[in-house]
């Protein structure tokens, strides 16, 4: 039975909060919101293939407030952080960026924000959806750790594509030139405060303006990013879900959750295992590496006409009429011309060129299990 996605109004009420661009994006037309950190983001304006070519042709905006900060700060704000996560924070620098997992006692995956470091004990994790604050006030209650943890009036926005690097020249400089992929920089736009990263959700050039006392300014930055931008072709969108599929971004909740490990999700190389701190978790995936993974998230390209839109929910995967997984993110990709998705399989249908069949609501389609990055697969793009 194929399930009814019949459009439905968003009701808004205080229970969820507003981003500081809320206004902004309401001005541009946004069409549709989801709910991520219990807060509202725009999904999508228009087109959505409009809105993929500028992002990959010229350069978009997007609101991604809703990436909250965990902020660590004190005297052992680095032995707390580097007990967060697998990946060993002695390899990442004051000013740098890092992509990290957060697991629980078994491995399992928290979240997996990119982390700022911005001194010797003091850290930003932007955070995808879930509560990581509450984990993380949970250690350090009666805890050894001297920490301050909170989340503070910091709301990123996100400017991104080819054209992103001209427009951020035009707002802040020519040291934006000199900004490296996964580096930080704390600066000013007149008189608003910010942390400026060469980061992104794209695999395209792009930036993410962290604004420090957002509530109060975040339409001001908005405003200024938009009058900036008109050179330069700028169009307002949501996060684009093909682009980051393209790249071979994970989107937490989606394509993977607590009950994954990283080694499951392909992303055994954010696992440090050789460091000396004692993570949480740490036992718990030498022992999953150990033993080896029973089911691996795959990329697939998905026979037939081209799907609309994107997966409302998980799409079944069959093989000999017997149910073996899912489809966790599927989508139409334009430059590939090209459906693609990833599908959670158990290991032995993890070879490349494997076929199985999906459910596309309600239509059985073939999936064959192709590599990934889809795109770009060296990861150059953003890097140049």
């Amino acid at each position: 039975m194929t399930k009814d996605y019949r459009p439905a109004s968003v009701f808004f009420y205080p229970r969820i909060r507003l981003s500081p661009y809320f206004e902004a994006t309401q001005r541009l037309g946004a069409k549709a919101y989801s709910a991520y950190n219990h807060m509202y983001i725009p999904s999508w304006y228009g087109d959505t293939d409009k809105e993929y070519w500028a992002l990959t042709n010229d350069v978009v905006i997007w609101d991604v407030a809703v990436e909250r900060q965990l902020e660590i700060k004190g005297p052992d704000g680095f032995a707390f952080t580097n007990m967060l996560t697998p990946r060993d924070l002695n390899q990442c620098e004051v000013g740098q960026c890092m992509y990290v997992m957060i697991t629980d006692e078994n491995g399992g995956i928290i979240n997996d924000p990119v982390l700022l470091r911005l001194a010797e004990n003091h850290f930003w994790l932007s955070l995808s959806d879930s509560d990581v604050l509450l984990w993380a006030k949970g250690l350090a209650y009666n805890s050894k750790w001297e920490v301050e943890l909170g989340e503070p009036d910091v709301s990123p926005v996100q400017v991104q594509g080819p054209k992103s690097r001209a427009l951020m020249q035009d707002l802040f400089g020519d040291w934006i030139l000199d900004l490296p992929y996964y580096y930080h920089k704390q600066t000013q736009l007149g008189d608003m405060e910010m942390v400026v990263s060469r980061t992104g959700y794209t695999g395209e050039i792009g930036y993410e303006i962290y604004l420090k006392n957002s509530i109060r300014d975040g339409l001001k930055l908005w405003d200024a990013v938009m009058e900036a931008g008109k050179p330069h072709n700028i169009i307002v969108t949501g996060p684009s879900l093909i682009r980051r599929l393209e790249f071979g971004i994970r989107n937490y909740g989606q394509d993977m959750r607590l009950e994954h490990n990283p080694y499951e999700i392909g992303f055994g190389w954010s696992v440090d295992l050789d460091q000396e701190a004692d993570f949480i978790g740490k036992e718990a995936l030498k022992r999953i590496k150990a033993e080896g993974i029973t089911r691996k998230l795959v990329g697939v390209e998905i026979d037939g006409d081209r799907i609309q839109g994107w997966n409302e929910d998980y799409w079944p995967v069959y093989s000999d009429g017997k149910a073996i997984g899912q489809v966790t993110t599927g989508a139409y990709s334009p430059r590939l011309e090209k459906n693609i998705g990833y599908a959670m399989v158990p290991i032995e249908y993890a070879e490349l060129g494997t076929n199985f069949n999906v459910d596309v609501r309600g239509e059985t389609k073939t999936a064959t299990v192709v590599r990934e990055p889809f795109i770009d697969p060296k990861r150059e793009t953003p890097k140049g």
